[in-house]
């Protein structure tokens, strides 16, 4: 397979991570300030919690999608045209993140249409999710070395993100708390098999 031409590893990364940057950067706008009358500030913050939950649940998202991008990336031993199409569709749905993180926010807080937004709010994780698979599946053909497949760490995003969206339609409750736990899993999962793997050694 040859090299693309103009186009190498440092370039794609560095592309990647100013997406990465600016996507987990604009989801803060989706957290508005608060116009009250005086002595109202701090009942109005704390009840400003949906907010603070989609952000969070949104951000630690952005983060693990880049933590587990650079981890492919840097372990391919070169990259292709097609790789970085896949790529770019991945950067697509991660830039998109910041939208519907901001109509979940809104509409918590408005008291109507909580369904609708959650499966705004699915549709794009399952996007997010279809395209960081393939994204994977693609980059395993440049690995310098080939780990065994991680079929926990792959479905699990791939079977609970498009669930959540659609019990969203029954349960906006129910599916924040799926979509929290996802990104939970995806956090604590490497981290418990590094700590396996070295007490092990």
């Amino acid at each position: 397979m040859s090299r693309v031409v103009g186009v190498n590893k440092t370039r794609a990364e560095a592309f990647s991570d100013g997406v990465f940057a600016v996507a987990a950067t604009l989801l803060v706008f989706s957290l508005a300030v608060p116009e009250v009358k005086s002595g109202l500030l701090s009942r109005t913050l704390l009840n400003e919690w949906p907010s603070y939950a989609a952000y969070a649940i949104s951000f630690m998202t952005i983060v693990v999608i880049w933590v587990n991008h650079h981890v492919v990336v840097d372990s391919m031993d070169h990259i292709d045209r097609p790789f970085l199409f896949l790529n770019a569709l991945l950067l697509l749905t991660v830039a998109a993140i910041p939208f519907p993180t901001a109509v979940l926010a809104y509409y918590l807080q408005s008291g109507h249409d909580q369904q609708t937004a959650a499966f705004a709010y699915g549709v794009t994780m399952s996007a997010m999710a279809i395209a960081f698979s393939l994204f994977s599946l693609y980059a395993r053909r440049f690995l310098r070395t080939h780990a065994p497949f991680d079929w926990l760490g792959f479905s699990t995003g791939l079977a609970l993100f498009p669930l959540a969206t659609l019990l969203a339609l029954i349960s906006f409750r129910l599916s924040l708390a799926i979509y929290a736990c996802v990104t939970l899993f995806y956090v604590a999962l490497p981290i418990i098999r590094e700590r396996v793997m070295r007490s092990r050694n």
